[in-house]
């Protein structure tokens, strides 16, 4: 077995798990396992962020500052109810996630899929941040399904993004007043049902809200979200 990050050789376990699967597992070797900083620990409770990178004083009854900041705002409270991400974005993470996106290496995709909460999307109808044609035609896939098609997880695609201008780009105050990015298809599927977006990165959590509003407008009962870094 080939590890899918740095494709150097890999031992596999031969235990009844490997032996009775129908279909063989994508590994990790221990190197690039240990290069993945896991998130643990205490979160915010709404964006999932360590709080033990934070300074007490960005920190307000278990919200860091930024979300605080989100819910100050009428438009914006509680459009998004939480957020919880795997692995920290360092810079290992960062060039892995690069690869995947950028030069189409699909299959790293799946070595996430082994690190994914067992109640994962668990009573939620999933629904993945979708590309803008222009990006989906650039890199091929979309990196979020991709994810999804490794664990196996059935997945609504009932949005349309209008534009790709990144987010991260713009101030926080452009970042509030920005008209959505994001129409959605399909409203009759998310009416009355507890969703789950999932997405990448989380980075300022503008992305992931305007689709959480959108969704909302649209009668759904809950978003929460799930990232594959922060």
């Amino acid at each position: 077995m080939i590890c899918v990050i740095c494709l150097t050789a890999v031992t596999p376990d031969f235990n009844w798990t490997y032996l009775l699967s129908k279909e063989p597992e994508c590994y990790l070797c221990i190197g690039c396992k240990e290069k993945l900083q896991v998130i643990t620990g205490e979160t915010c409770q709404i964006c999932g962020r360590p709080l033990d990178l934070l300074e007490a004083v960005h920190v307000e009854e278990g919200v860091c500052h930024d979300c605080c900041r989100w819910n100050e705002s009428t438009e914006w409270k509680g459009i998004l109810e939480a957020n919880q991400s795997l692995f920290l974005y360092n810079d290992f993470l960062k060039e892995t996630i690069a690869r995947f996106k950028y030069r189409g290496d699909f299959r790293i995709a799946a070595s996430f899929v082994s690190f994914l909460p067992k109640d994962f999307a668990k009573n939620k109808v999933v629904v993945p941040i979708p590309l803008s044609e222009e990006r989906l035609y650039e890199r091929g896939f979309n990196q979020v399904e991709a994810v999804l098609f490794y664990a196996k997880v059935p997945y609504l695609n009932c949005m349309v993004r209008l534009h790709s201008e990144k987010q991260s780009k713009k101030t926080r105050k452009e970042r509030l007043q920005i008209e959505n990015i994001f129409k959605l298809e399909q409203k009759e599927s998310i009416m009355a049902q507890d969703i789950l977006l999932v997405d990448d990165i989380y980075t300022t959590g503008s992305t992931l809200r305007n689709a959480a509003k959108v969704l909302k407008e649209a009668g759904a009962k809950s978003i929460t979200s799930f990232t594959i870094a922060r």
